[in-house]
């Protein structure tokens, strides 16, 4: 693809300088307007960022716009300028990703309907509706500002445009970057007619967003909102499908230079599932933008296929020749599970079929709701709390409940009852914190004007999307931790302390306290207790306890606006972290080691095979947690190539899904392949692997992380 390799070249060529233009331009600003309030200060600092932005059009672009841009020469650059800028900035200050400032799904759909000019007509509307409230009006005046500046910005693009066709030595570049211009003279005011025109829309608003610090803004549901300018250009004959996949191309290498730029992005893109009706949501579309990924082959943007009743085998089974490329993208989600864990929390079940994803795999209802906020729970460690009267020996900092001596425990039930004070007391703390931290924060004074035109109703109430402009209240997602570990230990607990009598509880203690040294034997029967993942439901039944408990314990909380706290079963590269701070547990796990990863089974003790795999995975009720799971499976690279091999893979998902199970994504690459690369990564820069709701270069990646991928049980049939 001609345009894709020469901007794949082009992103990678990172200017000199610093990356500061965008604070420079934001403080300049700031000094004209001192007097104004935080709202209107910062909406005419983005404005004239809008103004001033410097635009960098590559002469192989199809799509405009570029973070290169952003960096301003050594030689021109004032050092005290710049110093005073972060100050000014810092002073005013910004939202963190705990209390929503990013992680969102804006309203595309409805901004590309609109256009800027009916975008602008509805401000208008509001202002007169509302005119008589001084607080609205300013929002509102705010949000005409910022959206008057963005059709400023994207005209800025198209002069940008003809100045670098009026530089081309190539005559196939003047020409599409002459027609790219007019494209974005039209979409600069109108509603967009092209897939051209409404794609570069999304685009330059997405780029808006990351130089305001906004991390993880997710692309939505691309193949829906873009389809019928994909079908208008199709159907004039002026857009071949290949045409389109370099189009989408064009835009996804372009994630990639927050990378070569010395930053980091995950940009999650909804493909499939169903439309907000309930209708088949495939289309072709959702094809090109599979191609586009897999021929970008890089580790973003972060590709998530919902799966439902009623799909075409295709899809899945192209999903998977994609996957099976390396990439481990896209992430499979099963509309049958999502729908109902999100309408459950009472959103309208149009809204919760047009759920899309934002960061990693988290459930979001696009432009509808506040940003996404999430964070860790450590379990595991809740469980050691019960041994040590609610202390940790390798975490001085936490302090637990003092649940009773374990002389007291005499039946497994008892053992459950202190496990469970213990969650549900470290889960009311939580959430103190959170809510303390949330509820402090004066949301006015850190609005964000140019994110609530993206949200309903934000524009029609007058009102910011933080300070009750949404629809729906913010929700908060707690992620739970080690579910296999938990569920491992506690059928470890079961089995060797109350079944066989082999040791008592303190004794138990005594060994994790020595990391099983000198208690070797004991350690073999801890090992050799049912495990998790293998269709055992001695094992299970505590996985599926797990899901119902922590479900019915973040239930009863609300968010600082009233929403719900959502449960999740996910860590990303936390397990590995959260490891070394967790003792040995009752599943023989030595202290400091990886806890389970996410909603998988512990790495090795899924001996039977990826079929009792997906038994176990989906005995619990995954309609409970609303924000998701996150599966890691890893099979040997020809479970993906090999086509008979992959429709029996193709089958085993389609049952998983059916019985319940949420979510499963697939790393395919060999372990030969990732010895190799830990011993020579200099032949391997561009090895891309599938993490833990992610993709990454395997290079980059930290030792321990890269020995977690290699020990996951690797499976070569079903």
């Amino acid at each position: 693809m001609k345009h894709l390799e020469s901007v794949r070249q082009a992103v990678r060529e990172r200017p000199a300088g610093e990356y500061c233009a965008s604070d420079l331009i934001r403080y300049r600003s700031f000094r004209e307007n001192y007097g104004k309030t935080p709202l209107m200060a910062k909406a005419l600092a983005q404005k004239a960022w809008f103004e001033s932005f410097p635009t960098a059009v590559y002469e192989c672009d199809r799509i405009a716009g570029s973070r290169a841009g952003n960096f301003v020469p050594e030689e021109e650059l004032d050092r005290t300028e710049l110093n005073s800028a972060r100050r000014i900035l810092a002073s005013y200050g910004s939202l963190s990703f705990h209390t929503n400032s990013d992680h969102f799904a804006p309203a595309y759909g409805r901004f590309l309907k609109d256009g800027v000019r009916g975008t602008l007509a509805k401000i208008d509307a509001s202002l007169a509706a509302h005119r008589d409230e001084p607080e609205k009006v300013e929002f509102l005046t705010a949000q005409r500002l910022v959206t008057e500046g963005f059709s400023t910005f994207v005209r800025r693009y198209a002069e940008a445009a003809r100045e670098t066709a009026g530089k081309t030595d190539v005559p196939a570049y003047r020409e599409e970057l002459e027609a790219l211009a007019r494209d974005l003279d039209a979409a600069a005011s109108d509603p967009p007619v092209t897939l051209r025109q409404a794609l570069n829309l999304v685009w330059l608003v997405h780029l808006s967003f990351t130089f305001q610090n906004k991390y993880a803004m997710a692309l939505g549901r691309l193949d829906q909102y873009l389809l019928p300018y994909y079908r208008h250009d199709i159907d004039a004959g002026i857009l071949t499908p290949e045409d389109a996949e370099d189009l989408f191309a064009s835009v996804f290498i372009k994630l990639t230079e927050s990378r070569w730029f010395g930053g980091d992005d995950v940009v999650n893109i909804c493909i499939g599932g169903v439309t907000p009706e309930g209708e088949e949501g495939v289309n072709d579309l959702s094809y090109r933008i599979l191609h586009a990924v897999r021929d970008c082959n890089v580790p973003g943007p972060n590709l998530s296929a919902r799966l439902h009743e009623g799909m075409p085998d295709e899809f899945l089974d192209e999903c998977l020749k994609v996957i099976g490329t390396g990439l481990g993208y896209p992430a499979l989600m099963n509309d049958r599970v999502n729908i109902p864990a999100l309408a459950r929390h009472g959103y309208r079940p149009d809204h919760a079929r047009d759920y899309c994803f934002v960061g990693c795999i988290e459930n979001f209802i696009p432009g509808r709701q506040p940003a996404w906020s999430d964070d860790r729970f450590n379990i595991p460690q809740y469980l050691e709390a019960v041994f040590y009267r609610g202390r940790d020996p390798l975490d001085p900092n936490y302090l637990g409940l003092d649940t009773g001596p374990l002389e007291d425990l005499e039946t497994m039930e008892d053992f459950m009852g202190a496990f469970e004070r213990q969650i549900a007391f470290a889960a009311s703390e939580y959430v103190a914190v959170f809510n303390n931290e949330n509820g402090r924060i004066n949301y006015r004074n850190y609005a964000e004007p140019w994110m609530s035109v993206f949200c309903e109703d934000c524009i029609g109430r007058g009102m910011d999307i933080n300070a009750g402009g949404a629809l729906y209240p913010s929700a908060h997602g707690a992620c739970m931790m080690g579910i296999a570990t938990v569920a491992d230990s506690l059928s470890a607990v079961e089995k060797v302390v109350y079944t066989d009598r082999a040791c008592t509880l303190s004794e138990l203690r005594d060994a994790m306290a020595a990391d099983f040294k000198g208690y070797e034997i004991l350690e073999a029967r801890l090992k050799a207790a049912p495990k998790y993942g293998n269709n055992d439901p001695f094992a299970d039944k505590y996985a599926v306890w797990f899901v119902e408990f922590t479900d019915g314990v973040f239930a009863q909380y609300r968010t600082r606006d009233g929403g719900p706290f959502y449960t999740a079963i996910a860590s990303n590269t936390a397990s590995v972290y959260y490891g070394r701070i967790t003792g040995a547990t009752p599943d023989g796990r030595h202290a400091g080691a990886p806890i389970s990863d996410a909603a998988s089974p512990t790495y090795g003790m899924d001996r039977d095979g990826p079929t009792s795999a997906f038994l176990s995975l989906s005995k619990p009720d995954y309609r409970l947690v609303s924000c998701g799971t996150v599966v890691n499976q890893k099979y040997t690279p020809d479970m993906l190539t090999d086509p008979v091999k992959r429709e029996a893979l193709l089958s085993a998902i389609k049952v998983y899904f059916s019985r319940g199970g949420q979510e499963v994504q697939i790393n395919c690459v060999s372990r030969e392949t990732l010895s190799d690369a830990m011993e020579h990564p200099e032949n391997y820069r561009d090895l891309v692997v599938r993490v833990s709701g992610f993709s990454a270069y395997f290079v980059s990646l930290d030792r321990a992380v890269q020995e977690d991928i290699l020990h996951r049980t690797e499976h070569a049939e079903i």
